[in-house]
C-alpha cells in the first residue's frame, strides 16, 4: 500500500489489538464500533484497499514459494457485522490455488463424535497458504455460553460438564495457538465490532430488500434478545485468549470500508514481518537453467 494511503490507518491499528492480560474489558466502552480515520474518506479507502490488494498477492506468492509459513485468519463477529463481505473484498483479488476458506456451522453428528477442535485442526492450512475461518473454535466458548443446552448435548463425560469447562478450555485454546505458532501457522485473529444500532439496519436493510431476504433468518432476530449475553461472552474471552503471539483485533464494523481496509492492513504488517522471499536458487541450479535456455532457443 502507498504510504500516503494505506498507510494512514497504520497508527490507530495498535488501538484496536485487546492488550494480553487485561484484567476487564468492554466491547462498548473500550472500542468504538463506528470510529473512522480522520484524515481519510470512503473513495480514498476504497483506492488503499485497491493498491493493498495488489501486495497481498505480491506477499502470498512469496508465502507460496517459500513454503516454510502458513496463515490461519480468524473472523469472529455477532450476526450482519460484515464476515462474508470482508472476506470478499479483502481476499478476493488473490490466487484461489492458495487460500481457502472454511465456514463453521453447527457441528454435525460425526463432529460431535470428536473433541471440539477436531472439525478445525483438519482444515488448517496447509504451508504455504493462507486459510480462512468464517467462525471457528471460538463458537464454542461463546455461543455454547450464551446457550448451555448445546453443552449438554456434547458428548462429554459428565463430570466435565462443570462450572470449569469454559476456563479450561481457554487455556486449550492458547495452547493450541501457541503449538500452531511453533509450527510456523501464523494465527490472526478478528472480532468484528458491530453496534447493536447498526445490526438492526441492516437486519431492516436484508428485509426490504427482496434480492436480500435469502441473508435474513428469523433466527438472527431471535439471537439479537441475547445480544447482552454475546457481549459478556466475547468480553471474557478476547480478554482470556489474546495473548502477545496472537492478540485479538477488534475492529470497527459500522463502516464496512473501514473495516476491509484496517483488517487488509493488518493481513500485509503480518506478512510484511514474516521476510517472505523467493527460493534462493544455487549454482548448479542456475547452470541447469543456462543449459535449458540453451537448447530452447538451438530448437528451429
Amino acid at each position: 500500500m502507498k504510504k500516503q494511503e494505506g498507510a494512514r490507518i497504520d497508527g490507530s491499528i495498535d488501538r484496536m489489538i485487546v492488550p494480553p492480560g487485561r484484567k476487564r474489558l468492554s466491547i462498548t466502552k473500550d472500542f468504538d464500533a463506528a470510529w473512522k480515520p480522520k484524515s481519510m474518506d470512503k473513495k480514498q479507502a476504497t483506492a488503499a484497499l485497491e493498491e493493498g490488494i495488489h501486495l497481498l498477492a505480491e506477499f502470498q506468492d512469496k508465502l507460496y514459494a517459500q513454503d516454510n509459513y502458513a496463515l490461519l485468519v480468524i473472523f469472529q463477529a455477532m450476526d450482519a457485522a460484515g464476515k462474508d463481505g470482508t472476506i470478499k473484498h479483502v481476499m478476493g483479488g488473490l490466487n484461489p490455488q492458495g487460500c481457502q476458506v472454511y465456514s463453521f456451522k453447527a457441528p454435525s453428528s460425526e463432529e460431535l463424535d470428536h473433541d471440539y477442535l477436531w472439525r478445525c485442526y483438519k482444515a488448517l492450512p496447509e504451508r504455504g497458504r493462507i486459510g480462512i475461518f468464517n467462525r471457528s473454535y471460538y463458537e464454542e466458548v461463546l455461543i455454547t455460553r450464551v446457550h448451555p443446552a448445546i453443552i449438554e448435548g456434547q458428548k462429554l463425560p459428565p463430570h466435565l460438564k462443570d462450572k470449569k469447562i469454559f476456563q479450561r478450555r481457554y487455556r486449550e485454546i492458547n495452547n493450541f495457538e501457541e503449538y500452531l505458532l511453533n509450527n510456523g501457522i501464523v494465527v490472526l485473529k478478528f472480532f468484528l465490532n458491530v453496534s447493536r444500532d447498526e445490526q438492526k439496519r441492516r437486519f431492516l436493510d436484508r428485509i426490504d430488500q427482496e434480492e436480500k431476504n435469502w441473508k435474513f433468518s428469523t433466527a438472527d432476530a431471535k439471537e439479537r434478545g441475547h445480544w447482552d449475553e454475546y457481549m459478556q461472552a466475547y468480553e471474557e474471552c478476547l480478554r482470556a485468549t489474546s495473548t502477545k503471539e496472537a492478540p485479538w483485533y477488534v475492529i470497527p464494523a459500522d463502516n464496512k470500508w473501514v473495516t476491509r481496509l484496517a483488517v487488509s492492513r493488518i493481513i500485509y504488517q503480518t506478512l510484511r514481518g514474516l521476510k517472505l522471499h523467493y527460493p534462493t536458487v544455487s549454482e548448479p541450479q542456475k547452470q541447469a537453467l543456462a543449459e535449458a535456455k540453451r537448447l530452447l532457443e538451438a530448437e528451429k
